[in-house]
């Protein structure tokens, strides 16, 4: 059995060597590494992928968020809905543009934002929604998009966890995380579903006007070089790591299904474990499998569960052991122990085991043995 691995990058590079190693050497030979070719061509294939009409790529994950806040001409006091319930960039870039974070609850079973903690929370100056489609499944859209509409307010989806997951609407149609809203966000970091080997990221949307407003903030607000219609910031998607994505898209549905095998095997065993509450699968979404996340039972010892896979060489992980509303950058806001109960006790009780395109069986069973093994000592 080879050795675990959270997220096993150098098998699956491995496996598609030839292709990424010839895709990569075209780029040197051509020396375009900015901007050229291989970017228009990645965006329009992925652009094709999601069935949307832009794809805007960019410098990484946070680059896109703060760039579609900017874009809709958030200004500094206004207020942006988001979870507590995610990676501290969903905040970070709300912060940094000087508009307030409104944090709200997440659902207890999809972990993904509750619309209606959200609607008690809009107010005057409420300029957007941010939902999260955390660990690979889509958040409830018709209802996001239901009360956008109801207040006048922007959504932009954060799908850096679940690009390539679908959500069936309420009249049957189905549409790609990060597709829905006024503008998609997404992250090419090398552990996402669909990672480059650097940093990248991307902005999707149906909206024309919306679409030339973040190509040229992305371009330090030009369309045209040396003519700057807005303020705008630096974020591009290099031409090598826009190569590797492309032969990455290639094999993107494969990955897909990989990850939800490796998800089905995990819940066949896990669902027998009273301790233990697999993932949810809500009927509006399939799911991308960012992450594989169990919640333990109150009372059991995640901490030691943790130590006692590492020790034997399984990796775990917690995502995220702080809520972003109590991390002390985010005092000034406000918050305190106990204003969002359920993402608190999420905090203190979820835990991810490795899950990646290239999990073998053997290395299941192993993970699966000593998960059981803790827990019903």
């Amino acid at each position: 059995m080879h050795q675990i691995q959270l997220v096993d990058l150098r098998t699956q590079y491995h496996k598609i060597k030839k292709e990424i190693d010839e895709a990569v050497l075209n780029v040197l030979d051509s020396t375009m590494f900015i901007g050229g070719p291989e970017v228009n061509a990645f965006s329009e294939e992925l652009a094709k992928y999601l069935n949307v009409k832009h794809v805007i790529p960019c410098a990484n994950g946070t680059d896109a968020l703060q760039i579609a806040l900017m874009a809709i001409d958030a200004q500094p006091g206004d207020e942006i809905l988001t979870p507590s319930f995610t990676y501290i960039a969903t905040a970070e870039v709300i912060a940094l543009l000087q508009l307030k974070p409104v944090f709200v609850e997440v659902d207890p079973k999809t972990f993904t934002i509750d619309v209606e903690d959200a609607r008690q929370k809009i107010t005057d100056r409420t300029k957007a929604i941010i939902p999260v489609h955390l660990y690979g499944q889509c958040a409830q859209m018709d209802d996001v998009m239901d009360l956008a509409k109801e207040h006048d307010i922007k959504v932009i989806e954060d799908t850096a966890q679940a690009i390539g997951s679908s959500f069936t609407s309420k009249d049957g149609s189905k549409h790609m995380a990060g597709c829905i809203g006024d503008i998609g966000t997404t992250s090419f970091f090398p552990s996402k579903n669909l990672g480059c080997y650097g940093d990248g990221g991307a902005m999707m949307t149906n909206d024309d006007e919306l679409a030339d407003k973040l190509k040229k903030i992305a371009n330090h607000g030009q369309r045209v070089r040396y003519y700057h219609d807005m303020i705008g910031c630096n974020s591009r998607l290099d031409a090598i790591q826009a190569a590797i994505l492309r032969v990455k898209l290639r094999h993107f549905d494969t990955y897909l299904q990989a990850r939800n095998q490796a998800a089905a095997y995990y819940d066949a065993a896990f669902s027998k474990v009273d301790a233990l509450e697999v993932p949810f699968r809500a009927n509006y979404s399939d799911h991308g499998f960012h992450q594989y996340t169990l919640k333990l039972k109150k009372g059991m010892d995640r901490d030691g569960l943790i130590e006692y896979l590492k020790e034997n060489d399984i990796p775990a992980n917690i995502y995220y052991p702080v809520p972003v509303h109590l991390q002390k950058g985010y005092a000034q806001y406000g918050w305190k122990d106990g204003d969002m109960p359920i993402t608190e006790e999420l905090t203190a009780q979820v835990f991810s085991l490795p899950m990646h395109t290239e999990l073998e069986q053997a290395q299941l069973d192993h993970i699966i043995e000593h998960v059981i093994k803790f827990i019903e000592a």
